[in-house]
C-alpha cells in the first residue's frame, strides 16, 4: 500500500492494487477494478481494505478534492464487476454466520458503503465495459449514469440463492419500471447490453472501442455545467424519488435562491453577456 496525498484538498489515501485511484487534470476520477484474472471479483467483503470498502473511500476523497468534477467507475480487463469472489474465505467465512448473521453483516456493513456511493455529490459514471454481477450491478445502480458496450452484461443473485441486499430492490423499479425489474427477477437475472439499453438501464450503449472516448465527451460535457447546479439538482432528484411534488417544488425554491447567491451563478450570467466560455469554482 502506498499513501496519495500529492493532490490539494484530499486527505491522504492508503492506495490498494486490486482497486485504482487515477485522477487527471481534465477533472475525472478513474476508480478502476483491477482484478482481471478474476474478472474483478471484489476483494474481501466489508473489511477495511475490502474493495467495497476502498471504492467508499476512494469516491468520497474524489468528492472532497476541488480539482475533481466527475468519478467513473470502470474495471481492468474484459469485467467492470464479477461481484463477490465465491472461492474467498470471506464467503466462507459468512456461509455459517448463525441465525441473525447475515442481516447483521449486510444491514451493519454492506449498506453503509453503498449508501456511501449514493451520496456522493460530485456526477458519478458507472463505465460498464463487461460483466456486472451481484454487487457489481449493484454498485452501477447506485451510480447517477450508466454506459455500455455490446459486452456489457448484468447479472442478479439468482445463481446463488439470493436476493439483491444493497439496494438494487429499490433502484431497479426506480429505473426501469416494476414490471420489467419483476421481470428480471422471475426469469433468471440476466440481461445483455441491447435489453439493458431497451428497458433504460443503460443511458448510452456504445461499441468497446469507442467506450473509453464516448465516456471523456460525457464527461467533458459535464465539466463545462455549473458544479453547485449539479450537486443540488442531485440531492434534490434523490430525494424527490419518496417525496411529493409539492416538497420537491418547494425544495427547489429554496435550492435556487442559494444559487443566484452563488459565485457561479453570477459567473455564469457574466460569461453568457459577455459571450465567453464561464469558469466555475463551485461555490
Amino acid at each position: 500500500m502506498v499513501k496519495n496525498n500529492s493532490r490539494s484538498g484530499i486527505v491522504a489515501l492508503e492506495l490498494v492494487d486490486y482497486l485504482t485511484y487515477q485522477p487527471e487534470e481534465s477533472g475525472i476520477l478513474w476508480i478502476k477494478f483491477n482484478r482481471p484474472d478474476r474478472l474483478n471479483a471484489l476483494y474481501g467483503l466489508s473489511e477495511a481494505d475490502s474493495t467495497m470498502a476502498k471504492v467508499g473511500e476512494y469516491m468520497r476523497a474524489g468528492d472532497a478534492d476541488p480539482d475533481i468534477r466527475v468519478i467513473v467507475l470502470t474495471g481492468v480487463g474484459k469485467a467492470f464487476c464479477a461481484g463477490a469472489d465465491m472461492k474467498s474465505k470471506s464467503i466462507e467465512q459468512l456461509s455459517d454466520p448463525g441465525v441473525d448473521g447475515t442481516r447483521q453483516h449486510f444491514s451493519e456493513h454492506f449498506t453503509p458503503l453503498f449508501r456511501d456511493i449514493s451520496m456522493i455529490r460530485k456526477p458519478t459514471i458507472a463505465m460498464i465495459n463487461g460483466a456486472a454481477v451481484g454487487a457489481g450491478l449493484d454498485m452501477a445502480l447506485h451510480c447517477d449514469i450508466r454506459l455500455g458496450c455490446e459486452s456489457t452484461r448484468f447479472f442478479t443473485y439468482q445463481n446463488v440463492g439470493q436476493i439483491p441486499e444493497n439496494g438494487a430492490l429499490y433502484l431497479l423499479p426506480r429505473i426501469v419500471g416494476m414490471g420489467r425489474a419483476l421481470e428480471l427477477f422471475y426469469t433468471g437475472g440476466f440481461l445483455d447490453a441491447e435489453e439493458s439499453y431497451r428497458w433504460g438501464l443503460l443511458n448510452h450503449l456504445y461499441t468497446s472501442d469507442e467506450l473509453e472516448s464516448k465516456t471523456r465527451e460525457l464527461c467533458a460535457r459535464i465539466i463545462k455545467s455549473p458544479p453547485l447546479v449539479q450537486w443540488i439538482s442531485k440531492r434534490i432528484m434523490r430525494t424527490a424519488m419518496d417525496t411529493s411534488l409539492e416538497a420537491t417544488m418547494q425544495l427547489t425554491a429554496n435550492a435556487s435562491g442559494i444559487l443566484d447567491k452563488s459565485e457561479d451563478s453570477r459567473e455564469a450570467r457574466k460569461a453568457f453577456l459577455e459571450k465567453r466560455e464561464p469558469q466555475y469554482k463551485g461555490r
